[in-house]
């Protein structure tokens, strides 16, 4: 088993309910792009940066799930620079609203957050996700 497939085995089981899944399949990416946000109102470098340390920590999962993630950060930051000066109001709405969905996702589930128990699953998460569609499309990662 590849260590993808161990980190992923082990944040799905958080997420067996098909309710919680479809609201982490939407919720997931739009947490990332409102931090992404709320960092890139501070300083579009604090969002490099956080780019490319999260870059370390998916090279590490696999070089396939890497590459998607890096497409997805740039097109997220991208998206970023249409908003202009809304960026830091739109995304803090963004992150809260997808967080409450989280949370009710969760309670669907009956089961806490995985980040509760490791922390390391707010970086595995939208990796999961995006596992997830690869193995829809047949990619191997």
């Amino acid at each position: 088993m590849s260590r993808a497939d161990s980190v992923f085995e082990r944040y799905a089981a958080y997420h067996r309910n098909a309710t919680n899944k479809a609201i982490h399949w939407v919720c997931v990416p739009l947490i990332v792009w409102s931090l992404l946000g709320m960092l890139w109102a501070a300083s579009p470098y604090a969002a490099y940066a956080a780019i490319v340390l999260a870059m370390a920590f998916y090279l590490r999962l696999s070089l396939p799930i890497a590459v998607g993630m890096l497409v997805m950060l740039v097109a997220m930051a991208y998206a970023l620079t249409l908003l202009g000066s809304q960026v830091l109001a739109v995304s803090a709405g963004v992150f809260v609203v997808a967080w409450i969905g989280q949370f009710i996702g969760h309670a669907v589930e009956g089961r806490r957050p995985a980040f509760f128990e490791d922390i390391r699953s707010l970086l595995v998460g939208p990796a999961w996700v995006l596992g997830e569609m690869y193995r829809r499309l047949g990619i191997a990662y």
